[in-house]
């Protein structure tokens, strides 16, 4: 089976990560709502947070939408999310990353 290399992953010379920080550089808002969305899921006693569902509720109440919102995102979200709320580390799945 053949591998896969890094670069495969990259969109237009720059990885994920750096895709990522540079969407989050422009739109703040989008971490904020996560997180608020997050904590009230938590709040109403949900055990588990799912960080796709939360995108596809996050692009449903934008008026128009976020450019630029990549589910492969997600896995980074909730990291962030994890750093700035370490008690909710058991609400989401995490996977050993691959790719920058």
């Amino acid at each position: 089976m053949p591998t896969i290399c890094p670069t495969a992953y990259r969109a237009r010379g720059r990885t994920i990560t750096e895709q990522f920080h540079n969407f989050h550089a422009r739109h703040p808002h989008v971490y904020r709502a996560l997180e608020r969305m997050t904590a009230r899921q938590l709040a109403a006693g949900a055990a588990r947070v799912g960080l796709k569902d939360l995108f596809e509720d996050l692009r449903r109440q934008l008026p128009h939408g976020v450019a630029g919102l990549n589910n492969n995102f997600t896995a980074l979200y909730a990291r962030q999310l994890i750093a700035a709320h370490p008690q909710w580390a058991t609400a989401f799945e995490l996977r050993r990353r691959r790719a920058d």
